[in-house]
């Protein structure tokens, strides 16, 4: 590795599962339009279908819909097939986009009766507008403040029946109130090998992109569990196949295409060894403090928190104690780097002396 492999660009990191520029032009496309045709999260799927028969035999609205989990697994796919099975129309907005209680009311005095309502990243809606929304999501009405001082007059306004869905990456951010308030609540789980080959197969299919069943375990194996990602991959390791290939994307050409663009076969790319590289050979395996990583690494220790810390936690190579962080022995194995226990502990008990 040269000196080029410190050079990164956080926007344009190809394993990041938050939705990036780029994706618009293929995820749309690619997106089912129906449960039926929806990959993987079975028993959200089940649930969900169960709930949608009801409010269509009911002919009423669907409780308001929770869908939380980490993002890139098809939160915002699967609010529109609500919306799609429901037979309804949906209006989509953002938590930052809905900046006061008048865009709020704006949007919700448009619905029409069952419509859905989706918000995205609803955790970051602000307090004033979440004092609109609990009255809305309740009792369907719409309480409004006219005027100021001793003249204000409040004024209810009634709601049509309609359906707000939901969605977060940090359902923990969620005020309780406002959690309470939803009757369906639905996390969505990381996608197993299996269920992303079959995504990325599909995919495929759509996109008129050639790839046997190895090689859409290849990219399976390497998507960190996250159909965007998955599908992300596809469309870089197209160019590969066309260029190196006969156009096809076999298990070949798709290791050889990842290996390329530094994802090693557990979807690791290189901020994320870097990390767990200078644990280990600069802090013998930890524990070292975030902001001590961070200045190491050269990135800030929100980024490292946010971005890079979750999937190594998932997949076990990381652990968060009270002193630091630690690197586990499988990210040892996985690196080839041999684990020394009694070295570790030998550093761990001087660094606990200096502590005292």
């Amino acid at each position: 590795m040269g000196e080029n492999e410190f050079e990164y660009d956080l926007e344009n990191r190809i394993v990041a599962p938050e939705f990036a520029g780029d994706d618009s032009d293929i995820e749309y496309s690619l997106r089912p339009r129906t449960l039926s045709e929806y990959i993987g999260q079975e028993k959200a799927k089940e649930n969900l279908s169960v709930y949608i028969e009801a409010a269509k035999k009911r002919g009423e609205a669907l409780d308001h819909v929770l869908l939380y989990g980490p993002p890139g697994l098809g939160k915002t796919t699967l609010s529109n097939i609500i919306a799609n099975e429901l037979g309804v129309n949906i209006r989509v907005t953002s938590g930052p986009a809905i900046e006061k209680p008048g865009d709020l009311a704006a949007l919700l005095t448009n619905l029409n009766q069952n419509d859905v309502l989706f918000i995205d990243e609803i955790h970051r809606l602000s307090r004033s507008v979440e004092e609109v929304l609990y009255p809305a999501m309740e009792d369907y009405a719409l309480d409004i403040i006219i005027g100021k001082g001793p003249s204000a007059r409040s004024i209810r306004i009634d709601l049509p029946k309609f359906t707000l869905i939901g969605a977060t990456t940090r359902a923990g951010q969620l005020s309780a109130p406002l959690r309470d308030r939803f009757g369906v609540l639905l996390r969505l789980e990381l996608y197993n090998q299996e269920q992303l080959s079959e995504i990325v197969y599909r995919s495929a299919g759509i996109l008129g992109i050639e790839c046997d069943r190895n090689g859409a375990m290849e990219l399976a194996r390497r998507s960190r569990g996250t159909p965007r990602i998955a599908n992300r991959l596809l469309k870089r390791v197209r160019d590969f196949a066309q260029v190196m290939g006969d156009g096809i994307i076999t298990h070949d050409i798709a290791n050889e295409a990842l290996n390329r663009l530094d994802i090693d076969s557990l979807g690791l790319d290189t901020i994320d060894r870097r990390m767990l590289n200078t644990i280990i050979k600069v802090y013998n395996g930890g524990p070292v403090g975030l902001d001590t990583l961070a200045a190491a690494i050269g990135e800030e220790a929100v980024t490292l928190e946010d971005v890079y810390e979750p999937y190594l936690m998932q997949i076990g190579f990381l652990s968060r104690t009270s002193r630091g962080r630690c690197v586990t022995v499988q990210a040892y194995e996985h690196l080839g780097i041999k684990y020394n226990a009694e070295n570790k502990n030998q550093t761990q008990n001087e660094q606990l002396t200096l502590d005292i």
